[in-house]
């Protein structure tokens, strides 16, 4: 392909709203046009590169026994009611009437409509296990669309549901799953953290997500030191660090702490560190106000607080409920007294003499033991773990991290196999439920995440299998006769050989040139230059080396689909 022939605009400063440097560079090699918040265009170099990633997701999918099939985007409302997450996810979704006033959503994800089609089309055991997949794009009213692909309204996700008749079959076909993403990844060059995760809307037992390692990541985990373990924060466990019982014979006696409503405005106003201070933070967990205890020093972790309460809503109560329950205004709750349920972490089980709220204006309460002096319903591990934190498996401490996620896999369970009445006739004749799962990809999202974990100070380093070129033909000077033909030359050879070839014949400065091939990063550059002629070799550099080789004119294309076929293989 020629440049000149090519919708390749190249830019020298990235979009001021790109933040991170995937989204520049990605604007600035010419990959992708912004139509609007969270909305691209993939010009030329952006969609060959896609497609390449899409490829290599449907060899896998199919690799692994799961049939391609396309879902409508458009979906009618009832069948989200009738799963009952409709409620949940309504405020993310894009929502339509038709000309008969009918309520339509633009798809976000597909688990309704390929539970229905299930419903629909399997009717005996025979027909299973069955796995069903699609690339398609989604949409998401996101309220914040930010660092390009990473969280955009409009993308395109791979999504796979496997059908089964029992837990046992639907483990093997959620680790037929699992051994394809793995692959994947790998054949996109990615280096990718597997990690526990929540289950979240989507629901079901059991998830886990793969995550592109990236100080950009927005999602946070955390890994041990010592052995597998590796969750995303949503859903890390933490072993208790050892404590040391302390009790006191001094009863709980109020404070004033006039104005002093967070924890580090009473850490401070006490002179206490924050880890001798118990946050009471009200919820109302369906529909009903509760308590909840952690340490000062701690976040609470709603997604694990709902999974020790049974999978309920819960949300942070509003100011008029936290009066109602507490009889005290915002920041000064504690336990001692409440007449509703009290849940605390797991680490204040053990007695230890602490401050809390004091339930009244400007006041708090020293020497508060928990058990004593305010029952505890009941004791779980719902804070958020932290760097330091020891693993729940070994007992080595733990490190942060941050990620992006690029795929997820879950066990769904009969959630929506019930909710469809999905079932199957087994042997015997009996009506039973499939057994689900479910497999997502963000394929825009994997194509940047691949740009965000490999590039450099001069542009994008793609791995040769997606890039979108293999090889970058250049020609400084383009009035030069004997460059052009030797290059044209070079190109007829390379392209009869199978090699795809973006052949820079711009009428252009040679630095402007060689900055874009830098920037857009595909995996060999050769030049055919006035003087590589004189000695009658042409220049060849890798992207990702410092030095160049001198080839013979003749020996050009072999060499090069050499280092095409060895990088492809690798």
């Amino acid at each position: 392909m020629r440049w000149s022939e090519t919708l390749i605009a190249t830019l020298r400063d990235a979009p001021q709203d790109a933040e991170i440097a995937s989204h520049k560079l990605m604007m600035r090699a010419g990959l992708l046009s912004k139509l609007g918040g969270g909305l691209y265009t993939f010009l030329p170099l952006g969609l060959k590169a896609l497609r390449k990633v899409e490829r290599i997701v449907r060899e896998e999918m199919d690799r692994a026994g799961a049939q391609e099939v396309l879902m409508p985007a458009l979906q009618p409302r009832e069948i989200w009611e009738q799963s009952g997450r409709y409620s949940v996810l309504k405020d993310a979704m894009f929502k339509i009437h038709d000309r008969q006033e009918r309520d339509l959503v633009l798809g976000p994800t597909h688990e309704e409509v390929i539970t229905d089609l299930a419903a629909r089309q399997i009717s005996s055991y025979r027909q299973l296990p069955r796995t069903l997949y699609q690339i398609q794009a989604k949409f998401r009213d996101e309220i914040r669309p930010r660092f390009g692909l990473m969280r955009a309204k409009e993308f395109i996700m791979k999504d796979a549901y496997s059908f089964d008749t029992s837990w046992e079959a639907a483990d093997k076909s959620y680790q037929a799953m699992y051994d394809a993403y793995v692959r994947i990844f790998k054949r996109c060059d990615l280096n990718v953290k597997v990690v526990e995760a929540d289950t979240g809307a989507m629901g079901g037992n059991f998830s886990h997500e793969f995550m592109v390692l990236a100080d950009s990541g927005e999602d946070g985990l955390v890994e041990c030191e010592s052995c597998a373990y590796a969750a995303n924060l949503e859903r890390a466990d933490r072993r208790l660090p050892p404590q040391t019982e302390e009790r006191t014979d001094q009863l709980p006696s109020p404070v004033a702490t006039p104005n002093q409503k967070t924890i580090a405005e009473v850490a401070a106003f006490l002179k206490r560190p924050a880890s001798q201070l118990v946050k009471t933070l009200i919820y109302v967990a369906d529909g009903k106000p509760i308590a909840v205890l952690v340490p000062g020093d701690r976040d609470l972790n709603e997604h694990k607080l709902a999974r020790a309460l049974g999978g309920v809503t819960v949300q942070m109560a509003d100011d008029r409920t936290i009066e109602q329950a507490t009889g005290a205004p915002v920041g000064f709750a504690g336990p001692v007294g409440l007449k509703i349920p009290v849940y605390a972490d797991a680490e204040l089980k053990v007695p230890r003499v602490y401050v809390t709220g004091g339930n009244a204006a400007d006041t708090h309460l020293l020497n508060v033991v928990l058990g004593r002096d305010a029952a505890v319903t009941a004791y779980h591990d719902v804070v958020t773990c932290r760097e330091g934190d020891l693993c729940p498996k070994c007992g080595e401490r733990m490190r942060e991290k941050r990620g992006i996620e690029v795929g997820h896999v879950f066990k769904l369970g009969t959630k929506y196999s019930k909710a469809f009445d999905a079932g199957y006739l087994d042997a015997a004749g009996n009506r039973q439920i499939m057994v689900m799962g479910c497999y997502g990809i963000g394929v825009t999202r994997t194509l940047q995440a691949v740009v965000e974990q490999s590039h450099d100070a001069n542009g994008i380093i793609w791995p040769a299998s997606i890039s979108p070129f293999q090889v970058s033909l250049v020609v400084p000077n383009v009035q030069h006769r004997e460059s052009m033909v030797a290059a044209e030359a070079l190109l007829k050879e390379l392209e009869a050989r199978g090699i795809e070839v973006l052949f820079d014949d711009r009428d252009e400065r040679p630095g402007v040139k060689f900055k874009d091939a830098d920037l857009i990063g595909l995996p060999v550059r050769a030049v055919v230059s006035e003087r590589s002629l004189a000695d009658g070799k042409v220049e060849i550099k890798l992207r990702t080396a410092a030095d160049k080789m001198m080839v013979p004119v003749q020996d050009a294309c072999q060499t090069l689909v050499d280092i095409v076929q060895k990088g492809t293989q690798s």
